[in-house]
């Protein structure tokens, strides 16, 4: 399960499909829905939000709007609301840094074409959910050996 802290623009089309799946998957979880994925990482900074529902809710929009905005039809009526929004949720910049340099990585060899025209020459930015904060790799993410946490 990967829940970007990067804005969904960057990803290409499978990345964009990947993330609805998994961020519903993520809603599931945090709803108390499935039985899988409950100490899965990636969850733990919305289970820190005051309302983790709506913290997924408002992280789910963003991902169907931007869908939407190219063109493809994402059933926004699966996201579970309660009528609530969300506070932003504190990221690390570090954090953003490692996402997009693993981003890189994944769209060299995926999608080319993307990588070149949306990625290469571009500046990371955040999923609207995210409030950049000093910081480096979060704790939870698995690196390599080689990558140190506090680099950003």
């Amino acid at each position: 399960m990967r829940l970007w802290t990067l804005h969904p623009r960057h990803l290409d089309a499978a990345g964009l499909v990947a993330l609805w799946r998994e961020a519903l998957l993520a809603q599931a979880v945090l709803l108390g829905r499935t039985r899988g994925y409950k100490h899965h990482p990636q969850l733990q900074r919305f289970r820190a939000t005051a309302d983790p529902a709506a913290s997924i809710a408002d992280y789910l929009r963003v991902v169907a709007d931007e869908a939407a905005a190219r063109g493809y039809a994402f059933n926004s009526g699966l996201i579970v609301t309660a009528g609530a929004t969300s506070e932003p949720i504190a990221e690390t910049r570090g954090q953003l840094l490692y996402e997009w340099e693993h981003l890189g990585r994944k769209l060299q060899n995926r999608s080319a074409d993307w990588f070149r025209d949306k990625v290469a020459t571009a500046k990371p930015t955040a999923h609207p959910l995210f409030r950049i904060v000093a910081g480096g790799v979060r704790d939870w993410e698995r690196l390599d050996a080689a990558r140190p946490r506090d680099g950003a």
